[in-house]
């Protein structure tokens, strides 16, 4: 079975590789290539797929403890 990584990029998408099932919240299935990068800053206008807004909106992903 292939493996699927799950990186968060600096101030940017989830990069997401591997074979997954990617569904909407009516368990629809979201066709995807097999390399996605997922929004993580909320203001994407393709959720949930990234389209470059967080390069605008100063998106910070930093974790803060």
């Amino acid at each position: 079975m292939a493996d699927v990584t799950i990186t968060p990029s600096e101030n940017g998408p989830y990069l997401v590789s591997g074979p997954v099932n990617l569904t909407d919240v009516d368990g629809r299935e979201i066709t995807h290539d097999d390399q996605m990068a997922l929004c993580r800053c909320g203001g994407s206008s393709n959720k949930p797929f990234c389209d470059g807004t967080h390069l605008t909106n100063d998106f910070d992903g930093t974790l803060k403890n």
